[in-house]
């Protein structure tokens, strides 16, 4: 498993460490496309609107960093599809977070995107609790830092 970043916050802080990682716009559209199986650099170019540069820069950190891995697929010239590790994967919940605080606050309207569940129904992310079950609502939570 990856090293968490060297620089830390004033603030002792595992989101920090994540955004690191992910946190800029780019890193979180390729791994958007990955979720959506699109794991060709030219697919990835074209749907997240990334400059060449940038994504190839992208790529290479998701990589290190154990987000992602790629398989060759043509050797001349060299080509790799890429695709989420089970750590990439395990970035869903947040983007299917993201995608619903995007929807409800920013842009509002119709969703352009839908996901169903395996039960037939539309599926929206919550967040709730693992003991009660119930969803996070804002003021619920109380801050307990480790000594």
């Amino acid at each position: 498993m990856p090293t968490a970043p060297a620089e830390r916050t004033p603030r002792d802080c595992t989101i920090a460490d994540a955004l690191e990682v992910v946190g800029d716009r780019w890193s979180l559209l390729v791994v958007r496309e990955l979720f959506y199986a699109q794991g060709r650099f030219t697919e990835i170019a074209r749907n997240t609107g990334a400059p060449r540069d940038i994504l190839t820069t992208r790529l290479k950190k998701l990589l290190e960093h154990g987000v992602i891995d790629r398989e060759l697929y043509s050797r001349r010239p060299p080509r790799y599809e890429y695709r989420l590790t089970d750590m990439g994967r395990a970035l869903s919940p947040v983007l299917l977070t993201l995608k619903r605080w995007g929807h409800e606050y920013v842009r509002g309207g119709e969703d352009p995107v839908r996901f169903d569940h395996t039960c037939g129904h539309e599926f929206v992310a919550e967040v709730h609790c693992t003991a009660c079950g119930n969803a996070l609502e804002p003021g619920q939570l109380t801050l307990e830092p480790k000594q």
